[in-house]
C-alpha cells in the first residue's frame, strides 16, 4: 500500500510552511523533492500499521470448509424469519394422528392386521398403533392418542418442549414401525400407520427453530385444575372403551355396571363386568390403568414444578416508575396506571421508559403509553415484544393514545384499531351555564338542597380513621365481588405512596355517601381512578361530586381532569343521528344491547353531559385473528368476564413473579 503523498502548498511548501531543500522548480512546475525527501516519505510509509493478510495455511482453510457444516449444530437457539404457517399446520395434523391413534383404540372397525411372519412381530407390535390386536398395543394407543392431543395447542403455540414431546412420541412410533418391517411384518395399511408420522417428524425436526417458546410456569392450582379435566376425560374415554363392544359383555352390561368397572379399573381393581374373551377384558384393563397413570404423571409434574406467586411490582421498580412519571407523566393520563402492583414492568434499555403489562390466557396485554421519553419508547416495545415471543404469548396493547399506537404500529409491525374515546374536561372552559349544561344543572342544584356537602382534599390530608371508612364505603359500592379495572383503575385506595391523589367526598348529616378518587397526571392534571356511592343514597351524587372537582381545580392547581372511558362513543354518536346507515344502526343497536352488561351507552351518556373533549384510544394488535382472544382476555383483565377459581388461568401472571427481576436486568 503506497503512503499518502504529503500535501503541499502553493508556494511550494510543506505543511509547517518550510521550503523543500535544494529543489528546484519552473513557473507552472510541481516542486521536486530532493532524496532526503523521498527517504523521509519512504520511512513514514514503512512506519504505517499495515493490513493483515488474510490466512492461507491449512488450518485456516479446513476450518473455512467445516465452519458451514458445523455452525447450525453449534449455534444458539436463533428464530430466522417467522413462518406462522408451520407451527398451525404442525399442531394441526398433530392434532388429527391423535384422534386418529384414540379412534383407533375404541373403535375395532378401524384396526386393521396383517399376516404374522415370525414371532418377534409379536412381540415388538404393542409399540406400533395399527399393526396387531392386542391389549397392549390398544392401550398404547391410546394413551400415545392422548398425549398428542393435548401437545397439540402447545406446539402450535410453537413450545419448545411440547416440540420435544411430540418428537419423542413419533420418533417411538416409527421405531416401531422399523422393528416391525425387520421382523418381516408388514401391515396392510402401513401408508396410513408410517409414512403421516414419519413426514411430520421430519418436518419438525427441519423446522425446529420454529418451535423456541418456553413454557409458561404454572402455580400449583393450575395442577389441580388438571387432574379434574383429565379426570373428566378418563371417565368419558372409559365409558367408551367398556361400551363400543356389547357383544363382549357377558355380565355387567347396565350404565351403573360401567361407571363402576371404569372408577374402579382407573384404581387397578377389576370391575364387575365380565367379558367373553380375555383379550378384550384385558385391553379394557390396561387402557384404564394406563390412562390413570398418565393423568397421575401430568399433574405430579405440573404440581411438582415451583409454585411462584402472582406478578407483583417490586418496591425498587415502582420507584423508577415514579421518577419517570415525574418527568414524562403529563404525555398520558392511563401513566399513574402502570403503577398498578399486579402489574409487571419491562424497562427500555437506557432506563428511560418502562412498559406495564399482564398476562391473561395467553396474552400479553399492555394498558396505555409506555411511560417516559418518546425516544426511548422504541427500546421499551422491543423488549415487550421479545418477551412476547420468548413466551409465545400475543402481544397486545388497550387504550393507548394515537401517538402511541403509531410507535406500536411502526416499530413492532402492528396494527391498530380505534376502541373508543376518553372524556376529558378542560377546567378553565367548564361552566354551569348555558342551556347544554341545563341537565347537570339542575341535578346539582337538586341534590345540594337535601343537604349533601362535598370536600375535595389530597389523599395525605385525609385522617387514617377517614380513611378506613372510605375504603369500607368503596368495597360495600361494589357491584360484584371482584374489584374491576386494569387500564384505567389502580386496584387499591389509601395507600401512603399514592399522597398526590385528589379524593372527593360526599357528605349526608356528616355521614359520607360517595367517593370519587382521581389519580394525578402530570403536575397540572387527574385522571378518574374510583367512582363510587351508597346504594341508597340519592341519585346525582357522581354528578355533584364531579363539579366540585373542576371547582376545586383551581386551587389544586389541575388544569384538566379525564373522566371515565367511552368504547366505541363513535359509533353510539353517529348511529343515533339522521342518516345513519344500516348497518352502522345495527351496530350501535348490538352496543346498547350489550350495555345491559357492560355499561358501553350508559358511560358514554353520563360523560358527554360535561361537554368534554374526545381523545380517541385504540387496540393494537399484531393479527387480525387474534381480536377475539384479545377481547376475552381483556374483559377477563378488567373483571368483566369472572371465572370460577379453578377455571382462572393464572399461569401466566405467575409466570411474571419469577421474571420480575430478570425483566428488569433484561430491559
Amino acid at each position: 500500500m503506497k503512503a499518502e503523498p504529503r500535501r503541499r502548498s502553493a508556494a511550494g511548501t510543506s505543511p509547517k510552511g518550510e521550503r523543500a531543500k535544494g529543489g528546484s522548480q519552473l513557473p507552472g512546475q510541481a516542486p521536486v523533492p530532493t532524496v532526503e525527501a523521498q527517504r523521509a516519505d519512504e520511512a513514514a510509509e514503512r512506519a504505517q500499521p499495515q493490513p493483515e493478510e488474510p490466512e492461507t495455511d491449512l488450518t485456516g482453510a479446513v476450518l473455512n470448509a467445516v465452519q458451514p457444516l458445523v455452525q447450525p449444530l453449534v449455534q444458539p437457539l436463533v428464530r430466522p424469519k417467522r413462518r406462522p404457517w408451520i407451527p398451525r399446520v404442525a399442531g394441526l395434523v398433530c392434532y388429527l394422528l391423535g384422534l386418529l391413534d384414540i379412534v383407533y383404540a375404541l373403535f375395532p372397525a378401524f384396526r386393521k392386521t396383517g399376516p404374522i411372519k415370525s414371532a418377534s412381530a409379536h412381540e415388538v407390535s404393542h409399540f406400533v398403533p395399527g399393526l396387531e390386536i392386542n391389549p397392549y398395543g390398544v392401550a398404547a394407543s391410546l394413551i400415545i392418542g392422548v398425549l398428542l392431543v393435548l401437545l397439540a395447542h402447545g406446539l402450535r403455540r410453537r413450545k419448545h418442549r411440547a416440540w420435544l414431546g411430540v418428537v419423542g412420541l413419533l420418533g417411538l412410533t416409527v421405531l416401531g414401525h422399523v422393528i416391525a418391517f425387520a421382523g418381516h411384518f408388514i401391515p396392510r395399511a402401513t401408508g396410513n400407520g408410517v409414512i403421516l408420522p414419519t413426514v411430520l417428524l421430519v418436518l419438525l425436526i427441519v423446522y425446529r427453530n420454529e418451535f423456541y417458546a418456553l413454557s409458561d410456569p404454572r402455580s400449583r392450582w393450575r395442577a389441580i385444575w388438571t387432574f379434574f379435566c383429565l379426570l373428566v376425560v378418563d371417565l368419558a374415554l372409559g365409558l367408551l372403551i367398556v361400551s363400543v363392544r356389547p357383544e363382549e359383555i357377558v355380565i355387567g352390561a347396565s350404565v351403573y355396571d360401567r361407571v363402576e368397572q371404569v372408577l374402579l379399573g382407573l384404581v387397578g381393581v377389576s370391575g364387575p363386568m365380565q367379558f367373553e374373551a380375555d383379550r378384550y377384558g384385558d385391553y379394557v384393563y390396561f387402557s384404564l390403568i394406563g390412562l390413570s397413570l398418565l393423568t397421575l404423571l401430568i399433574t405430579l409434574y405440573l404440581f411438582m414444578r415451583p409454585a411462584v406467586p402472582d406478578a407483583l411490582l417490586t418496591p425498587a421498580q415502582e420507584t423508577e416508575v415514579r421518577g419517570l412519571l415525574a418527568k414524562h407523566g403529563k404525555r398520558d393520563s392511563l401513566g399513574y396506571f402502570a403503577l398498578r402492583r399486579d402489574k409487571a414492568v419491562l424497562f427500555s434499555p437506557s432506563n428511560k421508559a418502562c412498559i406495564a403489562y399482564r398476562v391473561v390466557a395467553g396474552v400479553m396485554l399492555a394498558s396505555g403509553d409506555p411511560v417516559g421519553d418518546p425516544e426511548a419508547w422504541p427500546g421499551a416495545i422491543k423488549a415487550f415484544c421479545d418477551r412476547a415471543d420468548k413466551y409465545a404469548w400475543i402481544p397486545a396493547v388497550m387504550g393507548c393514545s394515537e401517538l402511541g399506537g403509531e410507535i406500536w404500529c411502526r416499530e413492532a409491525g402492528m396494527d391498530a384499531l380505534e376502541l373508543g374515546d376518553e372524556a376529558v374536561v378542560e377546567v378553565a372552559d367548564f361552566t354551569l351555564e348555558g342551556r347544554a349544561m341545563r341537565n347537570v344543572r339542575q341535578m346539582v342544584n337538586k341534590i345540594e338542597r337535601k343537604g349533601y356537602v362535598c370536600e375535595t382534599r389530597r389523599l395525605r390530608e385525609i385522617p387514617e380513621a377517614e380513611i378506613v371508612a372510605i375504603r369500607r364505603l368503596a368495597n360495600d359500592g361494589r357491584s360484584t365481588e371482584t374489584e374491576r379495572g386494569f387500564s384505567m383503575a389502580l386496584g387499591r385506595f389509601g395507600d401512603p405512596s399514592d399522597g398526590d391523589c385528589v379524593v372527593v367526598t360526599a357528605r349526608h348529616e356528616g355521614e359520607i355517601r360517595a367517593v370519587l378518587n382521581f389519580v394525578p397526571w402530570g403536575t397540572d392534571g387527574l385522571s378518574l381512578d374510583l367512582m363510587r356511592r351508597d346504594r341508597t343514597a340519592d341519585p346525582g351524587l357522581n354528578e355533584l361530586m364531579i363539579v366540585a372537582a373542576l371547582r376545586e381545580a383551581g386551587r389544586l392547581g389541575v388544569d384538566r381532569i379525564s373522566l371515565n372511558f367511552a368504547v366505541f362513543r363513535s359509533a353510539l354518536e353517529r348511529g343515533e343521528r339522521i342518516g345513519a346507515g344500516p348497518v352502522l344502526r345495527r351496530w350501535r343497536g348490538l352496543l346498547v344491547f350489550l350495555s345491559r352488561w357492560f355499561q358501553i351507552e350508559s358511560l358514554y351518556r353520563f360523560n358527554v353531559k360535561f361537554r368534554p373533549i374526545w381523545e380517541p384510544r385504540f387496540v393494537v394488535f399484531r393479527q387480525t385473528r387474534d381480536l377475539p382472544r384479545i377481547a376475552l382476555a381483556a374483559l377477563e383483565a378488567e373483571a368483566f368476564l369472572v371465572l370460577p377459581s379453578l377455571l382462572r388461568r393464572g399461569g401466566g401472571r405467575a409466570a411474571e413473579g419469577s421474571e420480575l427481576s430478570a425483566a428488569r436486568t433484561e430491559g
